[in-house]
């Protein structure tokens, strides 16, 4: 079974899935590393090229790394998206959301110095604005999906410690 970690942008999940994999020493894969890699470019880059390859290539990483076993798969922040990677991401994994509110996660993206590079824009909408018309969209297909939703504002070994506990069977609160 493996793990995979998912919400929007900023939200946490490279962050928690890389301190769950050294926790529970699995091997870490990050479908946005992965999108890097089939294009040799930023995520930005290859998002403002062609955003329809862009998801193309994505399903396609999200598959690759689903069919592993026992990985802690960190998902970018639409990566669930399709219905294809939803049903590859549920299939053998404990399927994880970082929640947080709008505004929690502009001031983490405010906050990351190289956001522009690594979360490409994805309306005309810019800010808390893109955030609030984007958000709502994608938080029904994360509950959707999600085996636990966690509080991403808790600190990382909170939150480690409820991965842990609920992908081992220990009884937490989460």
């Amino acid at each position: 079974m493996n793990i995979v970690i998912i919400g929007y942008r900023a939200s946490g999940k490279s962050t928690l899935a890389l301190a769950v994999s050294e926790r529970l020493a699995m091997p870490l894969c990050d479908v946005d590393r992965g999108i890097e890699r089939h294009f040799d470019s930023t995520l930005t880059e290859a998002w403002q090229r062609d955003p329809v390859l862009y998801r193309d290539v994505e399903a396609d990483v999200v598959k690759e790394m689903c069919s592993r076993e026992r990985h802690v798969i960190s998902f970018g922040a639409g990566s669930i998206l399709r219905e294809e990677s939803q049903i590859n991401a549920g299939r053998n994994s404990l399927v994880v959301y970082l929640e947080l509110s709008a505004e929690q996660l502009l001031a983490r993206i405010e906050a990351d110095t190289k956001s522009a590079d690594t979360r490409p824009s994805l309306t005309e909408r810019t800010g808390l604005d893109e955030i609030l018309h984007v958000l709502p969209e994608r938080a029904i297909v994360y509950d959707r999906c999600a085996n636990i939703t966690l509080d991403a504002a808790e600190p990382p070994d909170v939150l480690t410690d409820q991965v842990v506990a609920a992908f081992t069977g220990k009884k937490g609160k989460y």
